[in-house]
């Protein structure tokens, strides 16, 4: 899965690359789907949701620059697959999932996995997560038509955010967000790609 679907699409983070290879992606996924961990594709994880194909959470990985000082929030924490990766570049990681029943099937798993540096919130991530902010980076896994501004509010100076923005069954892509140390902020538009909407309670 590394060498041929991350790889030879030009991931070069080393870190990056040495967590992922390190992590078993069946474990984060039902059993009927167990034989297609491995494959570079999103898979249904219930509730309408997806484990996002390996490709695209190494270049959301990568494309973040996060150091092991940093303070992360995830928003959609789904099977826990991202938050797990995520743990393993940064300091601590809150990931907030708006579905209940993923929120503790993910929380359970990653506890019974040992990964003690994730706190998984259940709630609306169109809020953001004031009470940690702010946050040295923001990682989005579904889709809103813009970039909430509640989010980059929480962002640290000199944070940067990814996410996906579009459409459903439109054209979407990511974007890295950045605020400058003046507070200004940056808007690059990286990738197209396909995720889930982003929901609000």
């Amino acid at each position: 899965m590394i060498e041929d679907q991350i790889i030879k699409r030009g991931i070069q983070d080393q870190r990056v690359l040495d967590i992922m290879g390190s992590i078993d992606r069946q474990k984060f996924v039902s059993k009927e789907y167990t034989q297609s961990a491995n494959n570079d594709g999103p898979l249904p994880i219930g509730h309408g949701q997806t484990i996002s194909q390996p490709f695209i959470v190494a270049f959301m990985s990568e494309n973040l620059k996060i150091d092991a000082s940093h303070k992360v929030l995830e928003i959609g924490t789904g099977s826990g697959y991202q938050s797990a990766v995520l743990s393993n570049l940064s300091n601590h990681v809150h990931t907030i999932e708006i579905i209940d029943e993923l929120a503790k099937e993910a929380s359970s798993r990653l506890n019974e996995l040992g990964y003690n540096n994730i706190t998984v919130h259940c709630g609306d991530g169109y809020k953001g997560l004031p009470e940690e902010a702010p946050f040295d980076r923001i990682m989005v896994t579904a889709a809103p038509q813009e970039i909430p501004e509640i989010l980059v509010e929480q962002l640290s100076e000199g944070g940067m955010m990814i996410l996906p923005m579009g459409e459903e069954f439109d054209i979407q892509h990511l974007w890295v967000v950045t605020k400058e140390g003046d507070g200004s902020i940056k808007k690059e538009k990286v990738l197209p790609v396909r995720f889930v909407p982003m929901v609000k309670k």
